[in-house]
């Protein structure tokens, strides 16, 4: 059992993460909820387009205001309104607004404002006032008015009835639908003379933005439609609307011709258009018959305000700010067209069943195939999720939140990636923990550290290098790891101290290196990550100097970090030398670099030839008894006839190791020229 736990313990983990993903879908809590929305009106915001529209909005503006003064207006204003309106045969007219106050002109209000004679009271007695001159009006059109949900009784709160009949199939619609216990409305003499009565609530909002509304809704345990459905019954002339129903809630509510698909709640979630300046005309404008004859005509009438001292602003998921007029506007132009958004109940079983598929799909693979390829997956998942919500958002109109696909491959993802590099770590350590062990013996340790070496001869073509150990481990070391048939990995590097000691410091390096090359890190996370890995070894006051490259044979390009070692040695076809510098300290020194500490330089060698050494080349000792230095590296390239990265290695060696009890510390070099890449390209293979 326990083997079992050892052996599948990153399977069992991501499952346990995998859960509470699933768990905290499932919960839905305000901030995935708040996400979620915003990745749907991510596709308004990329398909919002101006289409033609069967609705005009009277707006009272700023114009209007200036005319008429302050709001609330007389009642005689409106009443001019709808004889302007009317004469155009509009389908519909909605008022967007309430008249919860009697008039401030009415005979009544006027008898108790003022001290007045009987005779003139008597006179105003007899005199109709402009709520009933307005409510005749009402009469005469095909009108709606706003009513509104409330959770508090208000003085407008009379048994209002609804105008709409509601007949329903497969229950009772009430049990489903938003209620409201209040409702706050015009004054009764005024909505007895409607055809329509019309919700104007909207669902609270997390963020203030209307996505969706209900189409119908109960106050005082009476069902109202929505002000858009209202409009588009009255303009239809009919008195009926149907709600269908099954156990889970409501499927469809209908004016006929026209068949709204709802969720379970009777909700509808708005696809909003651009906003159209044509759409608007002046309340002013409507008052003086500026417009031509026919501009109402069987169009659909909202009567609303957006002047900003009204304050009926209200954010779209289109990232506008527009006047709650608008809201219903959409919605009536989304009832005739049938271009309402869609969110399916079952879509969301659908949303958590393919982000567990991919999740478990991206998990396998990142502990199985390389890095490099899990990572392009990833992406390419991410980009998949993408195109097929936006494809279903284009083509059905429907609702994928895409948010949390995304959010639970990315958890995954990087999960599974951290697992890797752990399961890396461990080899790693494992091995340097092995080859410690080995190290005990001195001469099985110099076997040992003989096979980390890279078997140069892969790369001669192009790359040799030799080293020679001043006793019988070295401190020094050299590696060259193919990361693709064109790029390679090598270093250069030598430890402050000799034998076992420093053999065992450099094998850890070794593998760190090659455990980050193979995972192809880029060149500074590589040394970060050696760095780090040394710093936190216990090998008590050693450091490493060390040159890390990265070689691209077929361009030439050249990208290296000196780590406080040795300047490199340069030099072109007509042997101008060159030294590069180092820039930053040795790695183990430091306790993890910065990034500001990591400097990498790149050069181009297509006609250059590189040598790297240790100190043991220029401190070494001559035949004659002279250190040879760096003016004798250069002196030994002058005198070699055909120049290779072999024979300048090779002679370098022959010049030092002249007597092995001779050399007081080991001998490391390298040497680098891509000319004969094309000639040998087999070779490196």
């Amino acid at each position: 059992m326990n083997t079992f736990l050892k052996k599948n313990i990153n399977y069992l983990v991501f499952s346990f993460l995998l859960i509470i993903l699933i768990v905290i879908k499932i919960a839905n809590p305000s901030l995935i909820k708040s996400v979620s929305y915003l990745s749907f009106d991510l596709y308004q915001k990329v398909f919002a387009q101006e289409v033609e529209t069967d609705v005009v909005i009277v707006d009272i503006d700023e114009k209007s205001l200036g005319k008429f003064g302050q709001f609330p207006w007389n009642r005689n204003i409106f009443a001019k309104i709808l004889d302007q309106l009317n004469s155009s045969l509009p389908k519909a007219v909605g008022f967007d607004i309430f008249f919860t106050e009697k008039d401030k002109q009415a005979p009544e209000a006027i008898i108790k404002s003022y001290n007045l004679i009987p005779s003139d009271v008597a006179d105003l007695q007899k005199l109709r006032g402009p709520d009933e001159l307005f409510s005749e009006k009402l009469k005469d059109t095909k009108s709606v008015i706003a009513v509104l949900g409330s959770n508090v009784p208000s003085h407008s709160n009379y048994d209002r009835k609804s105008k709409a009949r509601f007949l329903s199939k497969g229950g009772d619609p009430k049990q489903f639908i938003y209620s409201y216990p209040y409702s706050i409305g015009s004054l009764e003499l005024l909505e007895k003379n409607v055809k329509g009565l019309g919700s104007i609530s909207f669902l609270d909002q997390l963020d203030g933005i209307i996505r969706s509304l209900p189409l119908i809704v109960q106050f005082n345990k009476k069902i109202y439609p929505t002000m858009g459905l209202e409009m588009v019954r009255v303009g239809s002339k009919q008195k009926n609307i149907y709600v269908e129903l099954n156990e889970v809630g409501i499927t469809r509510i209908s004016a006929r011709p026209h068949k709204i698909d709802s969720d379970p709640n009777g909700i509808i979630w708005i696809k909003y258009k651009k906003p159209d300046k044509k759409q608007y005309i002046s309340a002013s404008d409507v008052y003086d018959g500026n417009f031509t004859p026919d501009f109402f005509k069987d169009k659909y009438v909202l009567i609303g305000a957006s002047a900003q001292g009204l304050f009926d602003l209200v954010k779209t998921p289109i990232g506008i700010t527009v006047p709650g007029v608008e809201v219903h506007a959409n919605v009536i132009e989304n009832i005739l067209n049938k271009s309402y958004l869609i969110r399916n109940p079952n879509t969301y079983v659908f949303e958590l069943l393919f982000s567990i598929i991919i999740a478990l799909i991206t998990f396998y693979l990142s502990q199985k195939i390389k890095p490099k390829l899990s990572l392009s997956i990833f992406f390419g998942n991410i980009l998949a999720i993408i195109i097929i919500g936006f494809s279903i958002y284009k083509f059905r109109s429907e609702l994928i939140d895409i948010s949390y696909p995304i959010f639970i491959v990315t958890i995954t993802f990087l999960t599974g990636l951290y697992f890797r590099f752990i399961q890396e770590n461990k080899i790693a350590l494992a091995n340097l923990q092995k080859e410690a062990k080995l190290l005990k013996e001195r001469e099985l340790a110099a076997g040992v550290q003989k096979s980390l070496f890279p078997d140069i001869s892969k790369f001669e073509n192009f790359i040799f290098a030799r080293n020679v150990p001043a006793r019988d481990v070295s401190g020094d070391y050299f590696d060259v790891v193919k990361s693709t048939p064109e790029e390679y990995f090598f270093t250069l590097a030598d430890v402050s101290g000799k034998g076992v000691k420093a053999g065992m410091y450099m094998a850890k390096a070794s593998s760190i290196f090659r455990t980050l090359t193979n995972l192809k890190f880029p060149l500074e996370k590589v040394v970060f990550g050696v760095n780090n890995e040394l710093v936190e070894a216990k090998f008590k006051g050693m450091f490493v100097t060390a040159v890390f490259g990265k070689l691209n044979i077929n361009t030439g390009e050249l990208v290296f970090i000196n780590a406080g070692h040795e300047s490199i040695l340069t030099f072109d076809n007509d042997k101008k030398y060159e030294y590069i510098k180092s820039e930053m300290p040795p790695i183990g020194i430091v306790k993890y670099f910065t990034e500001s500490m990591v400097k990498s330089k790149t050069i181009n060698i297509k006609d250059k030839t590189i040598v790297i050494y240790t100190d043991g080349v220029t401190e070494g000792y001559l035949k004659s008894g002279e250190e040879l230095g760096a003016e004798g590296v250069q002196k030994i390239i002058d005198e070699i006839s055909k120049v290779t990265p072999k024979t300048i290695v090779e002679e370098i060696e022959t010049k030092l190791n002249w007597g092995s009890e001779k050399l007081r510390d080991d001998i490391t070099c390298m040497a680098i020229n891509i000319k004969n890449t094309e000639l040998k390209k087999n070779d490196s293979t």
